[in-house]
C-alpha cells in the first residue's frame, strides 16, 4: 500500500469517525508529516468547536485546571480533547510528561481526548503544527478543544495566532509576585486567572492584576480567581469562558493565524538549511545585509 493510499484511507475513516484515525492523523502533523492531504481535508471547513488555551509558568498548576474543566465540562454533557504542549525529552524526543499522567482521571470516557506532544525549544512553547491538530479535534466533532502550552516570556506568545480565547494562569505567593507583569503572554490573554486561590495572597495578587490590566481607556480583561483544590471558581469560570468568543476580533486573529501558517511553511522549507543560504546568514550577521534585505533573499529563496 503506498502512503499516498494510506494516507486517503485514513481521511475516509476520519470523516466516519474513527477514533484510531484520528490518533494516527494527530500523530502524522505532529511530525510534519501528511501537512498537505489534512490541510486540503480541512480547507474551508468549519466548525463550532472553541479553541481555548491555557498558559502560564510552569507549577502554576494547568494541567491540574483543565482536569477540572474536563470534569466540569462532562458534567454538562459535552465533550473536549486537550492538547498538552509538554518539554520534549533528551533522551526519548517525546513529551517529557506523557499521556499517562492525565489521562489516568478520565480513561475509559468515550467524551474526552488527550495527548501530550513534545515542544522543541525555539517555538515559543508551542508545537509544530499546533493549529492542524486542533483543527483536527474539532472537524472530528469534540464540542471544545483545549490547548495547554507554558507562557512564562516575553516570546511565549505563539498560542494566540491559534487560540480563540488565551487564559492567562498567574498564582500567589511567588517570591516576586509582579513578576509576571513582564510577561508578553500578558498582552495576549483575555482571561486572566489567579491559580491557587485558597492560598494567602491570593485576594493581592487578584487587585495587583486588575490594577494592572484594566487602566483607564483600556479594553478591560477579566480576572478571576480559581482553586482547583476548593473547586471554587471553576464554574464560574467556563461559563467566563463560553461567553468569550462573541467578544473576540475575530478577523485580527485569523490574520494571525494566517501568518502563523506562513510561519510554519518556512520552517518546514528550511528543515535542512540549504548550502547557499550560509552566505545570507553570514552577510546579515556582518552587517553587510538589512534586515529586510536578509528577510527578501530568504523569501525568493522559498518561493523558487
Amino acid at each position: 500500500m503506498t502512503e499516498v493510499v494510506a494516507i486517503r484511507e485514513l481521511l475516509d475513516r476520519f470523516r466516519n469517525g474513527d477514533r484510531q484515525a484520528l490518533n494516527r492523523l494527530v500523530s502524522l502533523v505532529s511530525r510534519g508529516e501528511a501537512l498537505e492531504e489534512v490541510r486540503v481535508e480541512l480547507s474551508g471547513i468549519k466548525h463550532d468547536a472553541r479553541l481555548i488555551a491555557l498558559t502560564g509558568n510552569s507549577g502554576v498548576g494547568k494541567s491540574t485546571l483543565v482536569g477540572q474543566l474536563i470534569e466540569h465540562i462532562r458534567s454538562q454533557g459535552e465533550t473536549v480533547a486537550v492538547l498538552a504542549c509538554d518539554p520534549e525529552s533528551v533522551l526519548t524526543g517525546g513529551a517529557l510528561l506523557g499521556d499517562r499522567v492525565r489521562m489516568s482521571a478520565h480513561a475509559g470516557d468515550v467524551g474526552v481526548w488527550v495527548r501530550s506532544l513534545a515542544t522543541t525549544s525555539g517555538r515559543q512553547s508551542v508545537t509544530a503544527h499546533l493549529d492542524l491538530a486542533a483543527q483536527l479535534l474539532a472537524q472530528y466533532g469534540f464540542d471544545h478543544v483545549i490547548l495547554e502550552t507554558v507562557g512564562a516570556g516575553q516570546g511565549d506568545v505563539a498560542v494566540d495566532a491559534i487560540a480563540d480565547v488565551v487564559v492567562l494562569l498567574i498564582q500567589p505567593e511567588i517570591g516576586d509576585e509582579l513578576q509576571w507583569e513582564k510577561a508578553g503572554v500578558l498582552e495576549v490573554a483575555d482571561v486572566v486567572v489567579v491559580h491557587k486561590g485558597d492560598l494567602p495572597g491570593a485576594a493581592q495578587t487578584e487587585t495587583q492584576a486588575r490594577e494592572l490590566l484594566n487602566l483607564p481607556g483600556c479594553e478591560e480583561t477579566p480576572v478571576v480567581r480559581v482553586s482547583s483544590k476548593t473547586k471554587e471558581g471553576i464554574a464560574e469560570l467556563w461559563e467566563l469562558l463560553a461567553d468569550l468568543p462573541s467578544r473576540q476580533r475575530v478577523s485580527s486573529r485569523d490574520t494571525r493565524r494566517l501568518l502563523r501558517l506562513v510561519q510554519e511553511y518556512i520552517a518546514d522549507q528550511f528543515a535542512a538549511w540549504p548550502e547557499d543560504m550560509n552566505s545570507v546568514a553570514e552577510d546579515w550577521a556582518a552587517g553587510k545585509l538589512t534586515d529586510a534585505d536578509a528577510v527578501q533573499r530568504i523569501l525568493a529563496h522559498v518561493v523558487d
